[in-house]
């Protein structure tokens, strides 16, 4: 194992070998994904279970999803599935949720703990800030990602939902302390390219720092299913009203008539191909096996440029303001 002066975990062993991952903030999940609701335990099992039949093997979670149940569902999974002899090493990622009181590096630490305790492990691949703090400076948090590699709890670093000048804090104060920034991770899709305009896309780029893109699906918008008047439920509808799900639809169009011509991909496997091909690693959530299979349905092949081109120019005006 390649390591840094710290001990941590070089980011391209992290990721190595990996071009998409798992989402599980719908795993636990009631307010924005109604869990209990049309899916429940035995879903979220079967979704784990096809995810590595498809070979995913990179999941993220966090402590605040399911307030900690999608962290248990993890660990619950990993632990049978080793129990059971499976060879398949699965890597976990998980997040630190900087509230307000949560004001010292040693905060970081403890609440890994407790994730890891939920997790069933002694140590997470990548642990993350989930939000910039609103009272805790950024090198205090980087002091405390620094400490958790240093304490053998966590084998590489990141952040999330980072703006381009945290992001460059961030990566200066652990490079302080040896270990590198691995990753960033944000909202990424076609429908919200926000972290390209603001150029921090292109930075971590150069800063070597990997960008894992969450809602790459846009809460399953980009997939085709919802239209104004088949909408999403739960917080979903107020955040998506019908004229902006009817303003969508020639982009889902073109979505649908690209995928045909790679050996009929779905919409959402033509938008996540897109992500890949912008160099991002898309986390796509599931919340069954058959959205697992649906995902991994966008490896294996490759828009052309031209395709990404054309993508980018119809996604432009669709962009939030």
């Amino acid at each position: 194992m390649t390591t840094t002066a710290a001990g941590a975990l070089q980011p391209l062993l992290v990721f190595d070998g990996v071009q998409m991952g798992v989402g599980t903030w719908q795993w636990g999940d009631r307010f924005v994904w109604q869990y209990g609701t049309g899916y429940a335990a035995g879903d979220v099992r079967a979704a784990f279970d096809a995810a590595l039949a498809a070979g995913l093997t990179f999941f993220d979670t966090a402590e605040v999803y399911g307030l900690g149940r999608s962290e248990q569902f993890l660990g619950e999974f990993t632990r049978s599935d080793a129990a059971g002899g499976a060879s398949v090493p699965v890597r976990v990622a998980t997040k630190f949720f900087p509230l307000p009181w949560r004001l010292t590096r040693g905060s970081v630490v403890r609440a890994l703990r407790g994730s890891l305790k939920r997790l069933r492990l002694r140590a997470v691949d990548l642990y993350q800030i989930h939000w910039a703090s609103p009272t805790a400076k950024v090198e205090t948090l980087m002091a405390g990602l620094a400490d958790a590699v240093e304490a053998g709890l966590a084998r590489a670093v990141g952040v999330s939902n980072f703006n381009l000048e945290q992001t460059e804090r961030a990566h200066a104060a652990l490079a302080g302390r040896g270990v590198r920034l691995a990753s960033n991770q944000v909202h990424y899709s076609l429908l919200n390219r926000q972290v390209e305009r603001a150029g921090l896309l292109a930075r971590c780029a150069q800063l070597g720092v990997t960008v894992i893109a969450y809602s790459p699906l846009e809460m399953g918008l980009l997939s085709g299913k919802y239209t104004p008047d088949r909408r999403p439920g739960g917080s979903r509808a107020r955040r998506y009203p019908p004229d902006y799900l009817a303003r969508i639809q020639p982009l889902i169009a073109r979505l649908s008539e690209m995928g045909r011509a790679h050996g009929e991909r779905s919409p959402a496997q033509v938008a996540l191909n897109w992500t890949m091909c912008k160099g991002t690693i898309p986390i796509p959530g599931a919340k069954n096996a058959q959205q697992v299979k649906q995902n991994a349905g966008a490896l294996g092949w490759r828009l052309t440029p031209d395709e990404v081109g054309e993508l980018d120019e119809a996604s432009q005006a669709l962009q939030p303001a």
